[in-house]
């Protein structure tokens, strides 16, 4: 492995639209720090991780949200669209220690699923135990299959 000291690329003009896209991709993946930037509050990266299954009578939605509050977890359905929304509150260390290394994420985050079923919007329930939220969305009766009797003659 050779270590190659970071330089900024200057921009230029180039001919080719392609070799302008990969310098700039290159560019990207050069920066210093890109990996850290993944825990140091990146919008991108705040969004909790889901699963998502389902059974004859239900879609199940659950979601990592360690650390968090009842009243810091909002959720949102409308339009097949589930959202889960909320607000991590930044710890702040007491006064006489200091922060040496800070990669948990602090502020809003939102997550917004797509549900492919006709969901009873009336009976949706979420519960929140050991910082895992499981969202149960119990689907239409049109929506559950339906066992069809097959008449001899």
């Amino acid at each position: 492995m050779r270590l190659v000291r970071f330089s900024q690329p200057s921009f230029q003009t180039v001919n080719d639209p392609f070799d302008a896209f990969t310098q700039e991709i290159d560019r990207l993946f050069a920066l210093p720090n890109y990996s850290a930037a993944r825990h140091q509050g990146n919008s991108a990266f705040r969004a909790p991780a889901v699963d998502v299954h389902e059974d004859k009578t239900n879609v199940y939605v659950t979601a990592e949200l360690p650390g968090l509050t009842k009243d810091a977890i909002d959720i949102a359905f409308d339009d097949r669209v589930l959202t889960i929304s909320g607000e991590r509150k930044l710890e702040v260390p007491a006064q006489d220690s200091a922060v040496a290394r800070r990669e948990r994420f602090h502020g809003r985050f939102e997550r917004q699923l797509a549900i492919d079923r006709n969901v009873d919007r009336d009976q949706i329930k979420a519960v929140y135990k050991d910082g895992v939220l499981t969202v149960t969305l119990p689907k239409q009766e049109e929506a559950k299959p339906r066992q069809i009797e097959v008449s001899f003659n």
